[in-house]
C-alpha cells in the first residue's frame, strides 16, 4: 500500500487475553495474508467445536477487523505495521468472539447492526443498516432469514471481495453452501435475500466458517442461488 495511505499505528499497550479457562476460543498463532490488503486467521473453537475464521482489511481509513477471534502479539503487530487499527465489524449476534477486546485495545468502535447486541450495546457501538457505507468503504447488505443482525460485507477494491457472516459457509463436508437450516431462522428467506449479494462484483469471498475462496465468485455464487429456481 502507498505510504500516503498508511496512518500512523495504534499504541500498543496491550490489554491481557482472556484466559484459556474463559468462553473466547484458542488464540490464533498464524496471520495469512491472500492480497496486498486482505488478511484472514483462524483457529478452532473446543467449546462449540467449530473453526472459526476473522478477517482484516487495510483500506483508506486504516485496518478493519471482521468477527475477530484473538490473534497472537507478535501477529497482530505485522498487521497493524500495514495501517493504524480503525474498527471492529461483527457480522451477526453470534459472532461478538472477541470484539470488545478488540475495540478496547485499540479504542476504536464496533459497527454491528441493532440486533447483533440487543441489550446493552459496547461502549463505542455504532449502529449499521442495509444499503448503508462503513468510513465509505464498506457497503452493508443486509441478510434476512439467517441469523440475528446478519450482514454481508462488499469492498470493490481490486476486482471486489465480499466477507460473510453465516449465511455462507465453506468447510468440509459441506463445501460451499448455505447455513444449514436448523441454524437459521427462515432459510427460505435467507436465500432470496442472498441474491441481492449478485449486484457485487467479486473475485473474492471471505467468511467466517470456512476457507477462502480467491477466485470465480460471482459465477460460483450464481450457481449455488440457482439451484432451487
Amino acid at each position: 500500500m502507498p505510504p500516503a495511505l498508511l496512518r500512523r499505528p495504534n499504541r500498543l499497550v496491550f490489554i491481557p487475553l482472556p484466559t484459556q479457562n474463559s468462553l473466547m476460543p484458542t488464540v490464533a498463532d498464524e496471520l495469512s495474508q491472500l492480497t496486498a490488503f486482505l488478511f484472514f486467521w483462524q483457529s478452532h473453537d473446543r467449546a462449540i467445536k467449530a473453526d472459526l475464521f476473522s478477517t482484516a482489511v487495510v483500506t483508506r481509513a486504516g485496518v478493519f477487523v471482521v468477527d475477530p477471534i484473538l490473534l497472537d502479539h507478535s501477529e497482530l503487530g505485522q498487521l497493524q505495521q500495514c495501517a493504524r487499527v480503525a474498527g471492529v465489524i461483527v457480522t451477526n449476534a453470534n459472532h461478538h468472539r472477541a470484539a470488545t477486546w478488540y475495540s478496547q485495545q485499540f479504542s476504536v468502535p464496533i459497527f454491528a447492526a441493532a440486533d447483533v447486541f440487543p441489550g446493552e450495546k459496547p461502549t463505542r457501538f455504532i449502529q449499521i443498516e442495509d444499503g448503508e457505507k462503513i468510513e465509505n468503504e464498506f457497503e452493508i447488505r443486509q441478510i434476512d432469514g439467517a441469523v440475528a443482525g446478519e450482514v454481508a460485507l462488499y469492498h470493490g477494491r481490486d476486482g471486489g471481495v465480499l466477507i460473510i457472516g453465516d449465511a455462507l459457509i465453506n468447510f468440509e463436508p459441506y463445501g460451499f453452501t448455505f447455513l444449514p437450516s436448523k441454524y437459521c431462522r427462515d432459510q427460505n428467506e435467507m436465500r432470496r435475500s442472498l441474491r441481492k449479494l449478485l449486484d457485487c462484483q467479486a473475485e473474492r469471498i471471505l467468511f467466517a466458517h470456512g476457507a477462502p475462496i480467491l477466485s470465480d465468485v460471482n459465477a460460483r455464487l450464481r450457481q449455488l442461488l440457482d439451484v432451487d429456481c
